[in-house]
């Protein structure tokens, strides 16, 4: 470069260029050669930002109990519910993998913006429908892509998302106050676009597994990754199933506590054992006398295990047993003759 200008001089640009068509044909030369890149796309959501899937999973476990009772209820069915893990994917890629005729309905998942999207596969419907007449759960085969749901189907397929809105109402209550809206219906999937294909969209799927050979069939319910921003914070902390604080605990342990005690067992007096030889049970004859240890008291007996010091009585033409006093379990106790 000449002494006191900015440009370079003819000479130095030309051994620049000279510099740049040596390197252009030739692998490994140049600046920087060893650096590696990564394909960023600025319009793409970032999946790992916000959403925690553990507390979409645990909302799903929750929809799947209460969803198995509304149909048991409506459908008289009750469909063992199989769910996979929740996938966040590009609606581009889970569209693709879908084959109509489907029962495609658009759903609007209030306070959460936009719309979201129930699928349900024919083999549900018809599983449904046959439980619903009396029949073992049975599904069917591949049908054609442009066959259309009959009246008798669609009312089905009604009473289904019914039955989910008002499972999925539940089961999300302790994140936020859902209100579900059913706005249309398709059965080809590439007619409903909640979002665009390169957007990513929140999937969850159900199996149900029927009775039948032919049952099965999947339910999915996609909603778009944008929809669930704002309650991200929510969703961040799980799904609280109580307040946390020692009320709730003491009112579910109580709970627990009146639960247990209505259990029923089986309690046995047991006034003494005797040890005997094999052969010398086979060689007892009528009038034989066994004798037995003498114990103070008989004992109460709970599955095997000793309960309570009892004394053996009648109580009018009753035979009756009165309680002395607790017996602190103990493993000795089950081989000590009594």
């Amino acid at each position: 470069m000449s002494e006191g200008q900015n440009l370079l001089s003819t000479e130095e640009l030309a051994a620049l260029a000279q510099s740049v068509t040596d390197a252009g044909g030739v692998a490994g030369k140049g600046y920087n050669v060893g650096a590696t890149v990564r394909k960023h796309d600025l319009t793409a959501e970032d999946s790992t930002l916000g959403v925690n899937i553990a507390s979409l999973d645990m909302i799903n476990e929750r929809f799947i109990r209460l969803f198995r009772l509304g149909m048991l209820e409506v459908l008289r069915t009750s469909p063992r519910m199989n769910p996979n893990r929740v996938r966040i994917v590009r609606f581009g890629e889970y569209l693709k993998d879908l084959r109509p005729p489907l029962s495609v309905n658009i759903v609007r998942m209030q306070p959460l913006r936009g719309y979201s999207m129930v699928v349900i596969e024919p083999g549900v419907v018809f599983s449904s429908l046959d439980s619903f007449f009396g029949g073992f759960g049975k599904g069917v085969g591949q049908l054609p892509p442009g066959r259309l749901f009959t009246p008798t189907e669609t009312r089905i397929i009604h009473m289904i998302l019914q039955t989910l809105f008002r499972a999925q109402k539940e089961a999300w209550a302790p994140i936020v106050a859902t209100e579900f809206e059913h706005v249309s219906s398709e059965i080809n999937p590439q007619f409903a676009q909640i979002a665009d294909e390169s957007d990513l969209v929140v999937l969850s799927r159900f199996e149900p597994e029927g009775v039948g050979q032919q049952a099965g069939g999947f339910i999915d319910i996609v909603v778009p990754y944008v929809s669930l921003k704002p309650v991200r914070d929510m969703l961040r902390s799980r799904v609280q199933t109580g307040d946390g604080d020692e009320d709730s605990d003491r009112a579910w342990q109580g709970q627990l506590g009146d639960a247990v005690s209505d259990a029923s067992v089986e309690l046995r007096a047991v006034l003494g054992k005797v040890q005997l030889h094999l052969h010398d049970l086979q060689a007892l004859q009528p009038g034989d006398v066994l004798p037995v240890r003498g114990s103070e008291h008989a004992r109460a007996v709970i599955n095997d295990t000793p309960a309570f010091d009892i004394s053996i009585g009648t109580l009018g033409s009753q035979m009756a047993i009165q309680v002395l006093s607790p017996i602190k379990p103990k493993t000795s106790d089950r081989s000590q003759p009594q």
